[in-house]
C-alpha cells in the first residue's frame, strides 16, 4: 500500500460488539498479526473487538469480508460484523439484498425496512471433526467437559457446534453465578478445542427466550457475539430446550434468531450502527504487512 495514501475507516458496532471496518477493494491491505493488533488496541489504536476488511470477492459475491480478532488472529466468521458490512454494501449498491463471502462460507443478508439486518448464516455443523474437537463424540449435544471438582463440578456437559467458528455452550440456571472472565480464557484454550473455541454460558428463560454471556476467542468478554447467539439457538433446539424461533439476549441487547426447519439455515436479525467515518492513522501500519 502507498504509505501516503489514506485508508477510509468506518467505526461500527452491532449491539456493542465493535469493529474497525476498512474498505480495501481499491487497493489491497494485507495485515500482519501485529498490525491488526495495533489497529484494535483501545489505548493507542482505533479500539475494537475485530478489524474488518471489505475486499473483492473471488467467487462473485458483492464483497469478501476478512476478519481479524483483537489479538490479531484471523478468524472465519463474525455475525455482528456481517450485519455492519451488509448495511454498508446495501447503501452503496442501492438495494437491500447483498451477498458476502467469508473464508467459511458464502452468506446473504437483507436490510429490513426498520433498519435491522437479517443475515442467513448458513447451516450449522455438529459433527465432532467439523467443530472441530480433538476427541470423537458421537453426539455433540452433550460433550464431556467440566470445570471444578470431579465429584461436584461447577460447570459440566456443554454442547458443541460450529457456526463459522467453534462454540462451546454451558447450560446454567444463573449466569451471574459463574466468573466467565476467569474460566473463559482457560476453556478457550482447552486441549479439546484444537482451534480454540468461543465459550458461552446460556440460561433458557422460556421456549422463545435465552440469555447468554460470551467469552470470545481472541477477544475476551464481549457485549455481543452473533455466531454465539446462532450456536446457542440451534443447540437449544437440539436439546429440546427452545423453539426454532427465539430471542437471544446478550449484554449488548437482543438478537432475533430462527433456525429454519425447511433447510436448516440460521437467520439472525439485529441492528448495526455507524459510529463515525474517518481515515486510518498510517502509523498503525508500521512494519511489514504479511498476507
Amino acid at each position: 500500500m502507498n504509505e501516503n495514501a489514506s485508508m477510509p475507516l468506518r467505526k461500527m458496532n452491532g449491539l456493542g460488539n465493535d469493529f474497525a471496518v476498512l474498505d480495501t477493494r481499491p487497493r489491497a491491505l494485507p495485515l500482519s498479526v501485529g498490525q491488526a493488533r495495533a489497529i484494535a488496541d483501545r489505548e493507542t489504536g482505533v479500539g475494537c473487538d475485530q478489524v474488518i476488511a471489505i475486499e473483492p470477492s473471488p467467487a462473485g459475491a458483492d464483497a469478501f469480508m476478512r476478519i481479524w480478532n483483537h489479538d490479531g488472529g484471523e478468524v472465519e466468521a463474525c455475525g455482528n460484523a456481517m450485519r455492519c458490512v451488509a448495511s454498508v454494501l446495501a447503501q452503496e449498491l442501492g438495494r437491500p439484498n447483498v451477498s458476502i463471502q467469508t473464508s467459511a462460507d458464502m452468506l446473504s443478508a437483507v436490510v429490513n425496512p426498520d433498519g435491522t439486518v437479517t443475515v442467513d448464516m448458513g447451516v450449522p455443523r455438529f459433527r465432532w471433526d467439523q467443530i472441530p474437537l480433538s476427541e470423537e463424540f458421537h453426539d455433540t449435544r452433550t460433550i464431556e467437559l467440566q470445570v471444578g471438582p470431579i465429584d461436584d463440578p461447577v460447570l459440566h456437559s456443554p454442547s458443541a457446534v460450529n457456526v463459522g467458528n467453534p462454540h462451546c455452550i454451558f447450560w446454567v440456571d444463573d449466569l451471574d453465578a459463574h466468573a466467565l472472565d476467569r474460566i473463559g480464557p482457560v476453556l478457550e484454550r482447552h486441549p479439546l478445542f484444537p482451534e480454540r473455541a468461543n465459550i458461552s454460558l446460556a440460561q433458557v428463560t422460556a421456549p422463545d427466550a435465552i440469555t447468554i454471556r460470551v467469552w470470545e476467542r481472541g477477544v475476551g468478554l464481549t457485549r455481543a457475539c452473533g455466531t454465539a447467539a446462532c450456536a446457542v439457538a440451534v443447540a437449544a433446539v437440539r436439546k429440546g430446550l427452545a423453539d426454532r424461533k427465539t430471542t437471544v439476549t446478550l449484554p449488548g441487547g437482543p438478537l432475533q434468531m430462527e433456525w429454519r426447519e425447511a433447510d436448516d439455515h440460521i437467520l439472525m436479525t439485529g441492528p448495526s450502527e455507524l459510529e463515525y467515518e474517518g481515515t486510518l492513522d498510517p502509523a498503525l501500519l508500521q512494519g511489514e504487512a504479511v498476507s
